[in-house]
Formats: C-alpha cells, sequence, structure tokens
C-alpha cells in the first residue's frame, strides 16, 4: 500500500519536472515513438480504452498499470486524466521497481 502512494508521489514529481504526458492520443503518439517507460491507465476507465492501451504497450513492449484509479492518477497530477505516460528513464525505473515489490 505504501508502495501504491511512493509512486503517485513520483507522479506528481515527474509532472512537475515536465516528463509525464497525459491524453489518449499523446500517450499513444509516446508509445509509438518509444518514448514512454511507463503508462498509466485508470483501472476504472472505460473497457476499450484499457484494451487500446493494453495491446499497444504490449507490441511496443511498454510497461502498463492498471493499478490506479482515475482519481489516484488525477489528484496525483493535480488534472483529471485516466492515461499517463511516464517519458524519463530515472522516473520509469523506479515506479517499475516500486511496482514489483
Amino acid at each position: 500500500m505504501e508502495n501504491k502512494q511512493k509512486i503517485l508521489n513520483l507522479l506528481g514529481l515527474a509532472q512537475r519536472a515536465r516528463k509525464v504526458v497525459t491524453g489518449t492520443e499523446t500517450v499513444l503518439k509516446q508509445v509509438r515513438a518509444h518514448k514512454a517507460v511507463i503508462v498509466f491507465v485508470a483501472s476504472d476507465s472505460a473497457a476499450n480504452t484499457r484494451k487500446r492501451f493494453t495491446d499497444k504497450c504490449r507490441s511496443y513492449d511498454v510497461s502498463l498499470t492498471l493499478d490506479f484509479t482515475e482519481l489516484e492518477l488525477s489528484s496525483a497530477i493535480g488534472q483529471k486524466r485516466s492515461v499517463i505516460a511516464v517519458t524519463d528513464k530515472g522516473f520509469g525505473r523506479k515506479m517499475l521497481e516500486l511496482l514489483s515489490t
């Protein structure tokens, strides 16, 4: 549970450092360009959104997590969003590390 909070805090830091992109099309563009390190899709987002990103991230070998709700993601970055990509390797690596523990 506390790792979840650490990840959300890191997401907020990454947002302030401008290492985060949000919104469906922008995130897809980053995934296709191999610039996304990890993609967050809200667990309560539309089923077709979750499927679209699961498939896209799998085919481009990008890490994806559905562990957070839209409310958690939105409050972490201070904007109402259900799809977020982290483009910085440092932030991304740390978040993946926390997710796997």
